[in-house]
Order: structure tokens, then C-alpha cells, then sequence
């Protein structure tokens, strides 16, 4: 349980009377992720005032939290004030119950139906959208003599998981009939909250939202955490808050789009001030280290295919990750990043294992000096956005793609 708080950290000693903060040894790392735990605390205090404190915060942490650590970033988010977890995976949430984490935890994804029980032994709040689902927990919970709560999805738009209109009420007398399978909660998804600032779709939605839970209410429930609020949803609608809202890219200090930035900017009414943009930092830096410095002549092929051809004689400083680390191929030849506060262009093709820059204009660039591929080094900053819009795509890939061998470190 220690490098849940980050207590596994090797930090060079400070000097005896100094007030300066220990700096982190890496030294012993060739290419690391580290944390910030101010940035990440600052992000969630923001999205706090978004909601208040009658509203159920629930820090979302699938997918290795966005790639940026599941354990570090879970442990972090409870010191900040979160109240919940959601996550997609069953095993997800059992790594967090593993870890030692008592906090309510919503699986969203499905739940194989032959592993239910795990859920049920595990004290899991579970999504329910398939009556298969929902006969197999009365199975579990009677043989095991324990209670389960579900969260019903229902379909109001998105065309991906939940109950479609016509299927709501056929679940919700199964529920009826089955005490042990208790409806805690009734929830949807946004389609297009995110990516424009035209928000008459997500209206739409919960238009239909509040008509389904009109039909729940009406069979005689009363659900206790209604949500449907997302990162945008959370900073821009405060009508989405209901019970409960589900904060996953900003707290991790990424704005959901460049469109609900905008939309932020220019609305009165979306909880806190356009002011307090800055209280949205990213928590991640990702770092690497100079494993060799080669001059070549003009004309020089680089990497495989020799699809890139110096002009000039060169420094080419070779770069001890790739794609297997999650740096894209799609960013050969064409993304840069950071060696001594200056950029340096990524020259040939991403290898496997492997990356080369051109450092010719960087003087005295060395073995195993640090490298940023993506956070601030000096004055210069090389971001997820950046990296997305080089390789078509967008910064929840970029992060969440990160490999999970990489070392995560949690800083200040």
C-alpha cells in the first residue's frame, strides 16, 4: 500500500537547513511518467465547485485511469475529496478493492455473466441494461444471501449500452420481483456534449432522461443516484448534476474539447467563472533520456525505409522509446520534443523500441539527458493535443494509450 501514496519514490536527500523541495531520482529510469499531485487536487477541486457538495463525486479511473496510473491517481483523488469510483472492467474495480480502496465503485462495462458473483462478493454498485444480467444477480444473491445495487442504464441517444424505451419496463418488473437486486441508481450517457457547441442533441437526451425516470418512479422505485453528467456535462449544465456526476478526462486537467472550452468561456451560468479556466492543469509529463548522440553527413538516411534524408550534416540523439510505449508511429518525421528547453523534430519512422531527433541546433546535448515528450520543460511545452492532432486523433488516445510498464511517479 505504500506507492499508493507515492511513498515508494526514490528522492535524492535535501540539504540539511534547506527549504528547497527533494528532487525525484530518476536516474535510475530511461524513460518514466511523472504525476503531479497539486495539478490533479487543483483539477478536482474545481470540478467540486462545479457540483457543490450535495452531488456525488465519482472520479473515473478506467482504463488505467486515462493512463495515468490506476492505483496513484485512486489514492489521489480520495485525498482530494472524491466520494466514489467509476470504472469499466470488473477487474478494474477488484484491483481497486485489492489495493484496499472501501469506496463505493460503479462498473460500467459488462460483467460476463459467469463472474456476476465476484461482483456481488465484492460489494459492486453494477450496470444493468441485458434481463440476462439481471436473472443471473437474483441467482447470486440468493445463493450467496447477500444484496446487490444496480445502476439501470437507459438508452436516450448514444445507440451504444442500455435499456431502449420499449425494454424499460419489462427490467423493471423483473426488479420489482427481486429485493436482493436493489435499483440505486438510474443513469445515460451524452453523445454530443463534447465535440460541439450546438447543444440541442444532449437537450434532447435529457429530455428523454427525465421521461425514463419519470417510467421508473412511476413502477413504484425511487433511485437514490441519478446521473448523467460527464467531465463537459459537470462544467457546463449544472440541470445534468442530479445525484451524482462522473469526472473523467478533466480531472486529469484535459479539457473534454476545444468546444466545451469555448462553450465554458462564453456561458454565465456554468458553475464557476471563464476566470478560473487556469484551475484545469494536466496532472501528467511524460519523460525519456538521451541513450545516444551520432553526427552523420548530409544525405544520411534515418531509420527504416531511410524515409528521412539529412540535409546538412547532423546530431541525430537517439531516443530509448517507441511505439510499444505508446509514442505513435503516426508521429514519425513530424512531432517534436523537448531536450534542454528547446524542441528537437522527430526524425524517420517511430521504431519499436526507438525514437531519433534531430538536436543539430541544440548545443551539448548529452548522454542520458532528460527529455520531454509530452508536459513542459523550461518556457516550451509539448501537449496531448499537440501529439492528437499530428496523429488524427484525440488526447484521451494519446494518454490512455500510454503503456502500462511505464513508471508512474507521483511528484510533489
Amino acid at each position: 500500500m505504500g506507492s499508493m501514496h507515492g511513498t515508494d519514490l526514490k528522492r535524492s536527500p535535501a540539504i540539511e537547513g534547506s527549504t528547497a523541495k527533494p528532487r525525484l531520482d530518476t536516474g535510475h529510469l530511461s524513460s518514466w511518467i511523472e504525476l503531479s499531485r497539486s495539478a490533479h487536487h487543483g483539477n478536482l477541486a474545481f470540478l467540486r465547485r462545479c457540483v457543490g457538495h450535495g452531488v456525488e463525486l465519482s472520479a473515473v479511473v478506467k482504463s488505467n485511469a486515462y493512463g495515468h496510473g490506476l492505483e496513484l491517481m485512486a489514492a489521489s483523488a480520495v485525498e482530494a475529496g472524491a466520494d466514489s469510483f467509476c470504472v469499466h472492467a470488473l477487474d478494474e474495480a477488484l484491483s481497486l478493492r485489492k489495493l484496499g480502496f472501501p469506496q463505493d465503485i460503479l462498473v460500467m462495462g459488462h460483467v460476463p455473466l459467469a463472474r456476476l458473483g465476484e461482483a456481488v462478493e465484492h460489494d459492486l454498485r453494477l450496470v444493468v441494461y441485458n434481463p440476462e444480467t439481471v436473472d443471473r444477480l437474483a441467482q447470486e444473491t440468493s445463493s450467496k444471501g447477500r444484496s446487490v445495487r444496480v445502476h439501470l442504464k437507459v438508452e436516450t441517444g448514444t445507440h451504444r449500452q442500455g435499456v431502449e424505451g420499449a425494454a424499460l419496463d419489462g427490467i423493471l418488473t423483473r426488479l420489482k420481483a427481486l429485493p436482493r437486486v436493489q435499483l440505486e441508481g438510474v443513469y445515460t450517457h451524452f453523445a454530443n456534449i463534447e465535440d460541439t457547441t450546438d447543444h440541442h442533441y444532449a437537450r434532447r437526451q435529457m429530455a428523454r432522461f427525465r421521461a425514463a425516470l419519470e417510467t421508473v418512479e412511476r413502477a413504484g422505485f425511487a433511485p437514490s443516484k441519478r446521473h448523467a453528467a460527464c467531465s463537459a456535462a459537470t462544467v457546463l449544465f449544472p440541470e445534468t448534476h442530479f445525484d451524482l456526476v462522473r469526472v473523467g478526462i478533466s480531472q486529469y486537467g484535459f479539457w473534454s474539447s476545444k468546444e466545451t472550452l469555448l462553450s465554458h468561456e462564453h456561458s454565465a451560468s456554468a458553475g464557476p467563472s471563464p476566470s478560473e479556466i487556469g484551475s484545469l492543469a494536466p496532472v501528467l509529463t511524460w519523460k525519456t533520456r538521451v541513450s545516444q548522440v551520432k553526427s552523420v553527413e548530409a544525405g544520411a538516411a534515418v531509420g527504416y525505409g531511410c524515409t528521412f534524408v539529412t540535409t546538412r550534416p547532423s546530431r541525430i540523439a537517439i531516443l530509448p522509446i517507441g511505439y510499444s510505449d505508446g509514442y505513435d508511429r503516426g508521429l514519425s518525421s513530424s512531432a517534436h520534443v523537448l531536450i534542454r528547453g528547446r524542441r528537437a523534430q522527430v526524425c524517420g519512422r517511430v521504431c519499436m523500441n526507438l525514437t531519433m531527433v534531430d538536436v543539430t541546433d541544440i548545443p551539448d546535448v548529452q548522454l542520458e539527458d532528460e527529455v520531454v515528450l509530452i508536459g513542459r520543460q523550461g518556457d516550451a511545452e509539448i501537449s496531448a493535443d499537440y501529439l492528437a492532432g499530428l496523429t488524427g486523433t484525440i488526447h484521451y488516445e494519446i494518454v490512455t494509450r500510454l503503456a502500462a510498464h511505464l513508471p508512474r511517479l507521483m511528484v510533489d
